[in-house]
Order: structure tokens, then C-alpha cells, then sequence
């Protein structure tokens, strides 16, 4: 977010910005409310609602899309509430409050010898942000989203209430509030349940895979096992080799199989290198992956990735620290600039759909052959495995997901927006969903058709309850969510 000026409105920090969804192609300026307490949340909701102005919530900024995006009104960032307010050593429960960062989660429980029960690709993320996306991992079929992780929580309502909500007590609150991105609340108090663990390191085997239907096969067989299993698949290649790719299939360490945790367990041991063979900035890598970011860079980039997966393969597991195997996404910093930086016109969408078990080798086979079809081949595809959880506007199936980045230009963006609605077509005819944190396409008629009616009705009136003014707002709400709501 780019701050233009800064001022004080009614003891709120704020400031007028540029606020874009991670992305890039999606943003819109708006006045930033940054507050520091449950006070200062209702004085937020108060002043938009003195202005006439509606509000987005924002976390970490690291949803793809629109969903922290609001070019209507004002955005409620929490990101300055990030106190870790308990930790229990025995239990490894948290109580946080709503800004505090993956990042700093890990790093407060790992040198006890616990790790989150759910990340993302990414440590970025606030805890808000997160349970307010539900966000998955690489374990979901093992352990399920974010929510499934969290005892309870404290939620700020529009209507100037503070609620407690968890399984047992305001359930309906506590299922629609997790997933519902900030629709009915700000949570302004969160509690986790962590995992303990023995080692700082996990055991990591690479395995190459043939196309779709071999990856899919081993992952059934070893999802009893394994504690974490992602796909990372090539798109370029059609025929057989369609959806060729690499494994990452991850275990605990079992007591005593670490002859020094002491040492796994601190968190110098688990920093991300900032540079390349101790020489190169990493920093500046996405200058260079911008000279490939084309059609002919990245198919050479992703073969070139799919010989390395093959050596990998024939390997023995290795160990590898838990930051290191979940956050992926944050060895390059800002390699997103590789996209274009900068450039409102410019960037990437992630299209990702969920898929049930039985029809999803042929649906996700089928979405690549149409994007290779158009010449809009995502430039990387991330393939895991999931299981159904009981938020009401959940994105997850007893399937699989496929994440696909695709890149935007001024050229490509009216045929890119066309395709991805042939693509949700495809889908949603196979009783698909979609993850409204990375998605930019979706439109309110489509999640009107895969969301069950019932818990689309549920929580229109329970938006109506909490937010009898439509305060909470917003441009995914305007695209994805109003015109249901409104008609429920």
C-alpha cells in the first residue's frame, strides 16, 4: 500500500493509500483506518458510518484478489493489533489478537517445541486474515483449515456488540464468522490450538510424477501416512504428459529420531537465507525472473523444474526445516514484481478451484487442455489434496484443489477474465468451489450456484443481524456476495 498522507480521525491512525490485493491487478485508493484496540474498532465503524462510507477488512494484504480491496469507502486495517496475549507451554493453546502474523505466531511457540496446525504458503498472513479466509495448507486432508485449529474467538459487530463465539457458545456466529471475509465482524481476539513436535525439521521426499493421474494416485496411497503432501504440476504439456509434475510429501520427526532439537528448534535455525550461495540478494532475484516472465521463459523455466524434479526424485529424503517446506512462496521476496511492478494494468490472478474426488482427474485435465487451448497457460500450478469442514461459506470438498497463476497484461486481461468464466462453468457443472482469498473472477451468480442454499439463506440473515446497515463492504462483497445476500 502506497501512503499518500496521514492524519488522525477520531483517535483511528489513518492515512489515504493505494490499496491492492497481492496480486496487483486488482486496487483501488481508499482512506486506511489503522486501530489499536476493540475502542478504536468501533470508533472505525463509527466514523464510516458518520461519513456514509462502508468498510473492508484488511490483515496482512496477501489475499490475491479484491477481498481487502474497497473503492467505495474506507479499509479497516488490523494489522497494529499483533500482541500475542497467552501462550500455554503445556498445551500449546494461543490467545492472540487479530494482527499477529503467522511469522510471529511460529516464532513465539516453535522454541517449545510447537508448530501452527495450519499455514499458508506464506507467513505473512494476520491470524484474522486467515481464520477470516480459512485458510488451508498442505495438510489439509490430514488436519483440515484454520478453523478447524480455533477454540474460539472475540468478534467487534457493526452493531457495537463484542460476542464470544466458539462450538458450544453463539455456534452460528463461530461457523459463518470463520470464512466469511469480514462480512459480519472484526475479530478482535483469537485462540489456537497448536501442534506439539519433537524436531525443527521435517523429512521431505521429492517425487517426479508423469502427468495428473500418477500424482493423484500416489497421494491417495500415502495421504494415511504422510503429514503433508503438495503438487507442484507444469501446465505447459499436453497428451500424456498433461499435468507431469513434482511431489512434496513431508513427515514429523517421531521423539528421538532428532539427536538435537535444542538446535532445530531455535529460530535462527529456520530463517529463509537472503541470499544465493551466500552471494547473490534474493531480493533482487525477481529482476531476473522478470526477463523470463513470457510464454517461452517460463515453459523453459518449468521443464527445467520438472528435469530437477526427476533428480530430486531419485534421492533419499532429506531434512528440511519447517519454514523452509511451508513458505514456499517467501524464498524470493516479492517475486510477484516479476509480473510487473507496480502497474495497475498489470500483475496476476490465482484461479483456483475445489473439485470433489470422483470427477476431479477429469475436470482439472479438462481446465488445463482449455487454457492451452486460448494460449493462457498458468505460469505455475500447485496441485493438494482436501477434505469437507463445517464453515458455512467453505470453499472445501472431499477432493482436490488446483491453483493456477495466471499473468495479466492490458493485451491478455479481457480474454484471461472470458476464459476463467468457460473455467467456472466447467466446475461448478461438477459440483465445484472456489477460495474466495485468491480468486478475482467469480461472480455473485456463480457462488449463488455452488454454495448449499441453505447456508447462503443462513447467512444473509445473520449479515442482516450483525450488520443491519451494510456497514462491512466492499469490492469482493459488491462482486461476489451482495446480490445473493440482498435476495435472500
Amino acid at each position: 500500500m502506497q501512503n499518500f498522507a496521514v492524519r488522525q480521525r477520531g483517535d483511528v491512525a489513518s492515512s489515504f493509500e493505494y490499496v491492492e490485493g497481492w496480486g496487483m491487478a486488482i486496487g483501488a485508493h481508499a482512506r486506511v483506518l489503522r486501530p489499536r484496540s476493540t475502542e478504536e474498532i468501533l470508533r472505525a465503524f463509527e466514523l464510516a458510518r458518520r461519513d456514509g462510507v462502508s468498510l473492508a477488512l484488511r490483515g496482512g494484504g496477501n489475499s490475491y484478489g479484491d477481498a481487502s480491496v474497497n473503492e467505495r469507502g474506507y479499509v479497516l486495517d488490523i494489522s497494529r493489533m499483533d500482541r500475542v496475549l497467552a501462550f500455554d507451554r503445556e498445551s500449546g493453546v494461543v490467545v492472540a489478537e487479530p494482527g499477529v502474523t503467522i511469522e510471529k505466531l511460529w516464532k513465539t511457540i516453535l522454541p517449545h517445541g510447537f508448530w501452527p496446525r495450519v499455514v499458508s504458503g506464506t507467513m505473512f498472513p494476520t491470524l484474522a486474515g486467515a481464520l477470516a479466509a480459512n485458510i488451508h495448507g498442505k495438510n489439509n486432508f490430514a488436519v483440515g483449515t484454520i478453523g478447524d485449529a480455533c477454540r474460539e474467538f472475540d468478534i467487534v459487530l457493526p452493531t457495537g456488540e463484542l460476542r464470544t463465539c466458539s462450538r458450544e457458545r453463539n455456534a452460528d456466529l463461530f461457523h459463518a464468522a470463520i470464512g466469511g471475509f469480514g462480512l459480519l465482524g472484526c475479530f478482535s481476539r483469537i485462540v489456537l490450538e497448536t501442534k506439539h513436535i519433537y524436531s525443527g525439521n521435517v523429512r521431505v521426499r521429492g517425487i517426479s510424477t508423469r502427468n495428473l493421474r500418477e500424482m493423484m494416485q500416489y497421494f491417495e496411497a500415502n495421504k494415511t501416512r504422510a503429514d503433508y503432501l503438495v503438487g507442484w504440476i507444469d501446465c505447459f504439456p499436453g497428451g500424456d504428459d498433461s499435468g507431469r509434475g513434482l511431489i512434496h510429501d513431508a513427515e514429523y520427526l517421531k521423539p528421538g529420531e532428532d539427536a538435537h532439537p535444542e538446535d532445530t528448534l531455535r529460530i535462527a535455525h529456520q530463517e529463509l537465507p537472503a541470499n544465493i550461495m551466500g552471494l547473490f540478494p534474493k531480493s533482487q532475484v525477481w529482476r531476473i525472473l522478470s526477463l523470463f516472465n513470457t510464454d517461452l521463459g517460463m515453459r523453459s523455466i518449468n521443464a527445467a523444474k520438472y528435469v530437477a524434479g526427476m533428480l530430486e526424485g531419485l534421492g533419499e529424503p532429506y531434512l528440511q526445516s519447517h519454514a523452509g517446506f511451508s513458505f514456499l512462496l517467501d524464498y524470493v521476496p516479492n517475486w510477484k514484481w516479476a509480473y510487473g511492478r507496480q502497474r495497475v494494468d498489470r500483475g496476476l490472478i490465482q484461479y483456483q478451484p475445489f473439485v470433489p474426488d470422483a470427477v476431479a482427474h477429469e475436470v482439472h485435465t479438462e481446465l488445463l487442455a482449455r487454457c492451452r487451448k486460448v494460449g493462457q497457460v498458468p505460469y505455475l500450478g500447485v496441485f493438494k489434496r482436501h477434505r469437507p469442514d463445517p464453515f458455512w461459506l467453505t470453499h472445501a470438498v472431499d477432493g482436490w484443489s488446483f491453483a493456477l497463476d495466471f499473468k495479466v497484461t492490458p493485451t491478455r486481461r479481457a480474454q484471461l477474465w472470458k476464459l476463467c468464466d468457460e473455467l467456472t462453468e466447467v466446475v461448478i457443472a461438477a459440483g465445484g468451489r472456489f477460495y474466495f482469498a485468491k480468486d478475482a473472477v467469480v461472480a455473485a451468480e456463480d457462488t449463488a450456484r455452488f454454495l448449499p442454499h441453505d447456508k447462503l439463506a443462513a447467512f444473509a440473515k445473520l449479515k442482516r443481524a450483525c450488520d443491519p446497515e451494510t456497514l462491512l463492504d466492499g469490492n469482493l462483497y459488491r462482486r461476489a456476495f451482495r446480490d445473493w445476500l440482498v435476495a435472500s
